[in-house]
């Protein structure tokens, strides 16, 4: 039995604690007035002091108007509201008496809690950052039943209180699930995105029935429940790990083209613009990245390892590498390639005597693992003592004679 308090036992709060409570003692406390069978509510004052672990689950709203039940893409964009959770942090600081272990649950933007919560929690007290998965209806399920667990740490590695957390959630899990421990920013882009994730899936499939009411002899349910039994890369992991974009002779240009349909059939919005555009603007950062690589180290040339839009075969047709290549160039940087395979020989080389920036573009094991394959991409050349290798897969490691840089990974090192 372990001392538990809830700050906020409002629509998802309440059920949170009561679930807690079934097993441990609960107590709660509302700025409204709330009541609950099993869970003690109190003032603040007894919460914070009697409560060992005390979990803040207060909502971070939205300002009237971006809650999505009227239009709101035309308005400025605008972050969550924070007021509640600082001022549960502030009532901790306030009472407490001893440290205590605490834990925020409420959904906020990656960088909040770095930036915004943990600057303002003593040094005597705990924190860890841990989101639920669960939804209006169906909470007390959702939390023991949930499909992951995140918990957040400064450092994103696995320390004693997350250890504690955890066991904490196996006296109420119905299910096992899997804990996934990473910074709190991590943990809060987890969430995040999770959300958006389905937002973008539930936005795909509507589009579908957009096309089968304009188009005519199209059951949506026919090709949606056939996208569903796609498990192998549609509904699994694959394309799950961030790198290059996608290419080819197939998507880039499907894109492209239900641009056309779209406008043909007047649905009234061009999501397959904002894909490529997204795209394009990533080929473009990702430019920029090699770019200030290069200037960062004596302006190295910079050398694309792998053009054919992806290893194994030659074919340039929709390659992501040459994408990138058109924004360096755009730049005013010569770019220079090196495939044994591309089909396109402009800029292609065989070897680089000379150290430079290289974008590891290949790596066949991601690519190809589904398939059961599981040999790496081996260089196409001689890298020169002193290079740099940009990894946006981030699988390399560096050597004495050369750097690796792994993008789209900040942690310090």
């Amino acid at each position: 039995m372990k001392n538990i308090g809830f700050i906020g036992i409002g629509k998802l709060g309440l059920d949170c604690a009561e679930v807690f409570a079934e097993q441990h003692t609960v107590r709660g406390y509302d700025i409204y007035p709330r009541t609950s069978d099993s869970v003690k509510v109190c003032d603040i004052n007894e919460l914070v002091n009697q409560s060992e672990w005390i979990f803040i689950a207060v909502p971070t709203p939205h300002q009237e108007g971006y809650d999505g039940s009227v239009p709101s893409s035309h308005m400025k964009p605008k972050d969550f509201g924070h007021d509640a959770v600082i001022d549960a942090i502030k009532n901790i600081n306030r009472y407490a008496r001893s440290p205590k272990k605490v834990v925020l649950i409420s959904t906020v933007l990656p960088g909040t809690t770095r930036r915004k919560f943990f600057p303002l929690l003593d040094s005597q007290h705990q924190f860890l950052y841990n989101p639920y998965l669960i939804a209006m209806g169906s909470v007390k399920w959702d939390m023991i039943n949930p499909e992951m667990v995140m918990i957040g740490t400064e450092d994103g590695n696995p320390n004693a209180l997350a250890s504690e957390l955890i066991d904490l959630y196996k006296t109420i899990m119905a299910n096992n699930p899997r804990y996934e421990i990473g910074t709190w920013d991590e943990c809060e882009a987890i969430k995040i995105f999770y959300n958006t994730f389905i937002s973008a899936k539930v936005g795909l499939v509507n589009m579908i029935q957009d096309f089968a009411l304009r188009i005519g002899h199209i059951n949506v349910d026919v090709v949606t429940d056939a996208l569903a039994r796609s498990t192998m890369r549609i509904m699994g992991p694959k394309y799950m790990t961030a790198g290059m974009g996608d290419a080819g002779a197939c998507h880039p240009r499907d894109n492209i083209a239900l641009r056309w349909l779209a406008e043909e059939y007047d649905i009234g919005y061009d999501l397959f613009d904002t894909v490529m555009h997204a795209r394009e603007i990533q080929a473009k950062n990702l430019a920029r990245f090699l770019l200030d690589q290069s200037a960062t180290h004596n302006n190295l040339p910079v050398v694309i390892h792998g053009k054919a839009y992806k290893p194994d075969v030659p074919y340039c047709i929709g390659s992501y590498s040459t994408l990138v290549g058109f924004y360096l160039e755009q730049a005013g940087h010569k770019v220079v390639y090196v495939d044994p395979l591309a089909d396109d020989p402009a800029n292609v080389v065989d070897s680089v005597d000379y150290p430079a920036v290289f974008l590891w573009a290949h790596n066949r094991k991601i690519t190809y693992e589904y398939t059961g394959d599981q040999l790496d991409t081996q260089p196409y050349c001689v890298i020169t003592p002193g290079s740099i290798i940009v990894d946006p897969w981030r699988k390399l490691t560096s050597t004495a004679e050369y750097e690796v840089v792994h993008y789209g990974n900040t942690r310090p090192k």
